[in-house]
């Protein structure tokens, strides 16, 4: 099954976070992303977290490396994953 998704426009790193975590995990629509001052904060289904962890941390880890290499130039930039509690 292929999911059509919008591309993150040039040099929004917080787009472009948004647009890989999209496509990795099962519920895309529960998908979140906050930025603020050099910190670019995930919000995932539950059930998605290890998704975007995924094994030993990789998928996280690159996801970083990418969010570094977009934001080259205007500083630096830190992604988590942001603890969700159900209700």
């Amino acid at each position: 099954m292929t999911t059509a998704h919008a591309t993150p426009s040039g040099g929004d790193v917080r787009g472009l976070v948004e647009y890989v975590v999209r496509g990795l995990v099962d519920h895309p629509e529960a998908v979140r992303v906050e930025e603020e001052e050099h910190v670019v904060r995930v919000h995932v289904a539950p059930e998605d977290r290890g998704k975007v962890i995924g094994r030993n941390g990789r998928v996280i880890q690159a996801l970083r490396t990418l969010a570094r290499v977009a934001a080259r130039g205007t500083g630096t930039v830190q992604v988590e994953i942001a603890e969700e509690s159900r209700p």
